[in-house]
């Protein structure tokens, strides 16, 4: 087990991406404290974390607001005694539109969401990981990070800023003992690509499968990535195999970009 006994908080755990990830970190051997803003989905997460032996601590958590996140964090370590591993996914898709028709409130709520809540959950976590002297965090980015994306400004936005984000905070708690890294996935299987597929194809004025098949296209493999695969890039860089690895951004995106 590449993680055992490691308390690991993850975001947006409660479908998708950060479920896996949450149920993942379980198998190899974490206790994990899984957050989002739906109750019901956390709590069935953390039952499924309790079936494979490992403890659980499901928590309501709304990370663009900085009071949610600082009682998160700390009925965490209330509950564990520390943080080992922080994973920032919590996100939002935001709105599908061109800048001209951009609606400023679907703006700012997307950088709040996917930004500013990066900030608030990296920053209480580090209260507890730098007078341990140790610890990792994990933020999920996205390949439009890297290379924009029509009809996304705020998303792209967003998930650009957390790559510096990453590379800033890796400079500034390296001296801790402490590794920042990123993870940015190109288009991935399941319900919240599919919402995205059916707005691009509406803008565009073409079918649902039309927009699915130029998604795919992108990549090199020819496909979407899957949500375990994604999760196979954060437990590397969770564990102690990535101990010589800071302030990187790693592309699980099947060949859509390469820097």
């Amino acid at each position: 087990m590449r993680l055992k006994d490691k308390v690991a908080i993850v975001t947006g755990a409660g479908r998708g991406i950060g479920r896996v990830i949450s149920i993942e970190f379980a198998r190899e051997g974490a206790d994990v404290v899984v957050t989002s803003r739906t109750k019901g989905e956390i709590e069935k997460v953390a039952q499924e974390i309790r079936a494979l032996s490992r403890r659980a601590l499901p928590v309501v958590c709304d990370v663009s607001d900085e009071n949610s996140v600082i009682t998160m964090v700390r009925k965490a370590v209330s509950e564990f005694g520390r943080i080992d591993i922080l994973v920032n996914n919590a996100g939002i898709a935001g709105p599908v539109a061109n800048v001209v028709d951009m609606d400023l409130a679907g703006w700012n709520e997307t950088l709040a969401v996917n930004l500013t809540g990066t900030m608030l959950c990296s920053r209480e976590a580090l209260k507890y990981m730098i007078p341990r002297n140790g610890g990792v965090i994990i933020n999920i980015s996205s390949n439009v990070g890297r290379r924009g994306l029509a009809m996304r400004s705020p998303y792209v936005c967003s998930k650009w800023a957390q790559i510096g984000f990453t590379q800033t905070l890796a400079r500034e708690v390296a001296k801790n003992n402490i590794r920042v890294n990123c993870v940015c996935p190109g288009a991935v299987e399941g319900d919240r690509i599919k919402g995205f597929v059916e707005k691009r194809a509406k803008i565009l004025g073409i079918s649902f499968e039309e927009s699915y098949k130029q998604l795919e296209a992108e990549a090199l493999l020819g496909r979407m990535v899957t949500p375990e695969e994604v999760a196979a890039a954060v437990i590397f860089l969770a564990s102690d195999e990535s101990s010589g690895i800071t302030g990187q951004s790693l592309n699980v995106c099947g060949g859509t970009v390469f820097n």
